[in-house]
């Protein structure tokens, strides 16, 4: 487990000291930092869980991890909050912080809340790579014919990919069968996993959304 970083960032060296010795007993590597300044100073941060201090002095856990969302840093956050805090703890979450513990925690909290964080960062992990394996399939796919997957993937009936793309419903057909093909796939739901797995269909369902009948005239 020497791999799994924690990033461990708190202004008091006794929680530093404690909170680093549970960690490395578990097999973590830690890396410590004595400020959210100086935590953001590293440019290069290695991939991790970050165990973010809420109260510390010039600049507090929920503005670092402000910070870090507007890096685009997405590695989980686990605050760490002291006096009862709920309120600042539920705002970290809101911020997308994974999980908090409150101070003076016990071993077996900081480590549960530790491998939430690595559960949620494997996550991360694979549908990354999922997207990037979807995104290089989709290569292989002609511009029409990954307009007419984007359409299914809308939930659209071949009729209705043919009146918006400008061709005919057995062209649609056409293109499709040649996107099983290319994508070497039997069904149609596993075409579909790819093109979501890419991002495909994520138009907001507005977008989508039949438009309302006109009223009936009165005889």
């Amino acid at each position: 487990m020497t791999d799994r970083i924690v990033h461990l960032v708190d202004d008091d060296e006794a929680i530093r000291r404690s909170a680093s010795f549970m960690l490395k007993t578990s097999g973590y590597l830690v890396k410590t930092y004595a400020s959210g300044a100086e935590f953001l100073k590293v440019r290069e941060l290695p991939p991790g869980c970050i165990l973010l201090d809420v109260r510390m002095p010039e600049m507090d856990g929920l503005e670092v991890q402000q910070a870090l969302r507007d890096r685009g840093t997405t590695y989980p956050v686990i605050v760490m909050t002291g006096h009862g805090d709920v309120s600042v703890a539920v705002q970290a979450m809101k911020f997308g912080a994974s999980d908090f513990i409150e101070k003076p925690f016990e071993r077996a909290t900081l480590l549960q809340a530790v491998e939430h964080g690595f559960d949620r960062l494997d996550r991360s992990d694979k549908a990354q790579a999922r997207a990037s394996e979807a995104e290089i399939m989709l290569h292989a796919l002609t511009p029409r014919e990954r307009d007419v997957l984007e359409g299914l993937a809308r939930g659209l009936p071949n009729k209705t990919i043919g009146y918006d793309l400008g061709i005919s419903p057995r062209t649609v057909e056409i293109h499709r069968a040649n996107v099983m093909t290319k994508l070497k796939v039997a069904s149609l739901s596993e075409a579909l996993r790819i093109a979501f797995a890419a991002g495909l269909g994520e138009e907001s369902a507005s977008n989508t959304a039949p438009m309302p009948m006109p009223p009936l005239a009165s005889r």
